[in-house]
């Protein structure tokens, strides 16, 4: 995917500025930044949510695991993901359930499934609704650390498995490091630097990766 001076306004402030920036195929790119950087604006403008100026190339169909689960209060968890499924596709929604370790809890209701859960349908329905690109906004935030360590390792088992093209939003270098393999950081609106992240899968939870430190060196820097 392509993305060339990419810019977005509104009113006074712009969110974007002339971002220039390739994703490549199969890989997990992490974007970081503070609140307000301009994060989830790049990952609207991917999915097409809101008007820019620029050019977005080679993005295909889109996937979206926003920050909240945004489950069907009215569909069961098999439901919330056959949804995106046409008929005869079905069958995988209990398939994927059972990866993201929720048998049993197929006919369970939205209010009848914990936060971590109900995070896993998502995950689950994002991953089955058909896409070229996979977005996902801070989808490890708001979980205790031993959920997220949990989810941060079945995502990225299933990304790779799948050799998904992924843009990952986040503010915390922790989450960049074991999951993504390339970390682009934004500031007011531009990209500011570019990191590979080169350490063999499957990355250690509790290793202290030497890219943290640099990434947050940038995010601290003025």
């Amino acid at each position: 995917m392509r993305i060339t001076n990419l810019t977005k306004r509104y009113k006074d402030t712009v969110a974007l500025d002339n971002i220039s920036v390739e994703f490549e195929k199969g890989k997990v790119t992490a974007v970081l930044g503070e609140s307000g950087a301009g994060k989830t604006t790049l990952l609207n403008a991917i999915a097409g949510l809101t008007r820019y100026e620029g050019t977005i190339e080679e993005a295909g169909n889109v996937s979206y695991l926003f920050q909240d689960s945004r489950l069907l209060p009215h569909l069961s968890a098999e439901g919330n993901v056959k949804f995106v499924l046409k008929k005869e596709e079905q069958g995988r929604a209990a398939e994927m359930l059972a990866r993201v370790g929720l048998s049993g809890k197929e006919k369970r209701y939205p209010h009848e499934l914990s936060g971590g859960e109900q995070r896993r349908v998502a995950i689950a329905r994002a991953l089955l609704f058909p896409h070229d690109t996979l977005l996902m906004d801070e989808p490890f935030s708001s979980l205790d650390l031993s959920l997220k360590r949990d989810l941060l390792s079945l995502v990225t088992e299933l990304c790779l498995e799948r050799k998904e093209t992924v843009v990952f939003v986040t503010h915390d270098v922790r989450e960049a490091a074991l999951f993504a393999s390339r970390a682009i950081v934004i500031k007011g609106g531009k990209v500011v630097d570019d990191i590979p992240v080169p350490a063999p899968y499957p990355r250690d939870f509790f290793t202290r990766y030497p890219e943290e430190e640099a990434l947050e060196k940038i995010l601290v820097s003025d």
